[in-house]
């Protein structure tokens, strides 16, 4: 009998080594409806998506989040995200609607993303007002168990990966978190920064994007395109998964769709071949790496 048990342990261990190895992360679109040339309406979204076999979506702004939640529960995806604008100089710095909201999302696991501006990109000299406002938003979420993630957008104040470290540092709040955006991330660094980014972003990193995109030399001179469908572009999104995986991120990845024109279900159904293609590739290169 000990020896059937051995047996089949020896069996079995390489399937569990290659389980653990595999990346797989919850995945979703967000901004899908910006563009969609369909103007599909919520309901007709969550059925496609349901159909696309995605995770879920994100949704922005604070407009018909009660019945997203509802045409999402319909169809058992879930909301990973909801997008906030800030402006740190203002006298109202967010949507006030932002306090009807929240009781909607309680124990939903939904991340407010901030997108922060107001000031120059990078000023520290905005620090003390946007740390006060960032915690204002951040207790106000905690009772719903709402996470904050500081986006990163190009031309924003809150610019750089680095500036929503500084900040989530400053807040020193448990709900909050920091995003790695892609997209504005190719915009604003250079790609021999990515891994040293990623490193210094792990303590806080809670949700990723991705999305086609050309590579960063290209994009700083002009000639490339920063927002694509996944299956297009001359950056490598593997890569970045990769590094993904060895730091050992478990998180949500976004797909950022804003700007795609078109029927927003042809191109999300090339994104789903383009990111199931990916996963086979990390996963390759993880279960190489193990032998």
């Amino acid at each position: 009998m000990r020896t059937i048990y051995i047996l089949a342990a020896v069996m079995i261990f390489p399937y569990l080594a290659h389980a653990e190895s595999e990346a797989d992360w919850p995945f979703f679109p967000y901004c899908i409806d910006t563009h969609d040339s369909m103007k599909r309406t919520l309901p007709e979204q969550a059925a496609m998506l349901k159909e696309l076999g995605v995770d879920g979506v994100g949704h922005l702004w604070l407009d018909n989040v009660k019945e997203r939640l509802e045409t999402l529960d319909a169809v058992g995806l879930k909301l990973f995200q909801i997008t906030l604008l800030v402006n740190i100089t203002k006298d109202e710095p967010y949507d006030p609607r932002l306090k009807e909201v929240l009781p909607l999302l309680k124990g939903r696991d939904v991340q407010l993303c901030l997108l922060t501006g107001g000031m120059k990109p990078s000023d520290t000299a905005g620090d003390e007002k946007g740390v006060a406002i960032i915690t204002e938003i951040a207790d106000m979420a905690l009772e719903s168990g709402t996470k904050i993630v500081l986006y990163p957008h190009a031309n924003d104040w809150l610019e750089k990966v680095d500036d929503a470290i500084r900040l989530a540092k400053k807040v020193n709040r448990p709900n909050v978190g920091i995003m790695f955006n892609l997209c504005h991330w190719l915009k604003v660094d250079d790609e021999e920064n990515m891994v040293p980014v990623l490193k210094r972003a792990m303590p806080y990193l809670w949700a990723v994007s991705i999305n086609g995109a050309d590579t960063a030399a290209s994009i700083h001179d002009g000639t490339g395109n920063w927002l694509q469908p996944l299956d297009s572009g001359s950056f490598d999104n593997a890569k970045l998964l990769k590094a993904l995986k060895e730091l050992g991120y478990k998180g949500p990845i976004g797909l950022q769709c804003y700007g795609i024109e078109g029927d927003v279900k042809e191109h999300l159904t090339r994104s789903m071949d383009a990111w199931k293609k990916l996963l086979v590739r990390c996963n390759q290169s993880a279960g190489s790496e193990s032998k």
